[in-house]
């Protein structure tokens, strides 16, 4: 097995080194750490092309690393382990990985499930693999803002500065699709159906599910609603609806769909990305067409029985 560790994930939250629970665990593991500026890919492509290419891939990181990494495990067909090590971890809560002990009990017991996952293309870029949600508006923005300020103040603090700031300047967009023209403040593409009272659907409720679940979120309502409808908790996004805050459901169109296509188009003073698992895209200036299909049974994932 190779593991690569991203040491850069998780900095905003306290976790203990799982280097020990490696040695203990996973003794004939090979652990490597990317350096600061390495790329994933390139560790994972040199592996395969010694002469003793892993039988398994393994990631411990959050989930732009993850992403990533299930997208060489289905390019080699190689099962995937995946260790929780960002701040968030939303496709391991999903699968039920909690913990490093959680990941390599499942690994030891040789359960598995096959996820299915988004594979998204803007302009006719080479495609992306994404395990949770793909995003334009909003919360693109607001990851924006954050990556920023992320080396000055941090990502917990970067994040709030972003927050307040995209609270003030946040601005709707106009996307088109189909040859309707809507303004919208967000739209979330997650895969497999998820919670019908969220917008943000960047935690999934189905590991399995081959379907895109579609939130466009009209732009009708103030900038207050556009950021409360970013809530992905199911306790947060429950305060916020009891407040009033979250965006009424006239306000947002749902579709389940196979494939979501749309051109987006981006005004003048404002960042024209895409977000896939809270990884920034960057697109030309004033817009970009995006296209998001679903691929059934993408990677197999280790995980505790039952999930799926």
């Amino acid at each position: 097995m190779l593991i690569v560790r991203n040491a850069a994930s998780g900095t905003a939250v306290v976790r203990a080194d799982p280097a020990p629970v490696f040695a203990e665990r996973l003794p004939a593991a090979v652990i490597h750490e990317l350096a600061d500026g390495e790329d994933l890919a390139a560790v994972v492509r040199a592996a395969m092309a010694s002469d003793a290419p892993p039988r398994v891939l393994g990631v411990y990181g959050g989930d732009g690393s993850v992403s990533r990494m299930a997208a060489l495990a289905r390019e080699y067909d190689l099962p995937l382990l995946v260790i929780p090590g960002g701040t968030f971890n939303h496709f391991a809560r999903s699968a039920g990985l909690t913990d490093v002990d959680t990941a390599i009990d499942a690994f030891e017991r040789g359960t598995t499930v096959e996820v299915s996952a988004i594979e998204a293309q803007a302009d006719g870029e080479a495609p992306v693999l994404a395990l949770n949600a793909v995003s334009v508006g909003a919360y693109p923005e607001l990851i924006e803002e954050r990556e920023r300020r992320r080396a000055r103040l941090g990502k917990w603090l970067g994040g709030v500065v972003a927050a307040w700031r995209t609270l003030r300047t946040a601005e709707s967009l106009t996307i088109v699709r189909e040859g309707r023209r809507a303004r919208v403040w967000s739209v979330f593409i997650g895969v497999g159906r998820n919670d019908p009272e969220r917008v943000a659907t960047m935690q999934r409720e189905s590991l399995e599910d081959p379907t895109l679940d579609v939130r466009i979120h009209h732009a009708r309502g103030s900038r207050v609603r556009a950021m409360a409808s970013l809530a992905f908790g199911r306790r947060t996004a429950a305060v916020l609806r009891a407040l009033r805050l979250m965006p009424p459901r006239t306000d947002v169109e749902r579709l389940v769909v196979q494939e979501f296509e749309m051109t987006v188009r981006i005004e003048d003073g404002h960042p024209s990305v895409y977000v896939h698992d809270g990884e920034l895209e960057q697109q030309a200036d004033g817009g970009f067409r995006l296209r998001c299909s679903v691929i059934p049974r993408a990677v197999t994932v280790f995980a505790p029985q039952g999930a799926s």
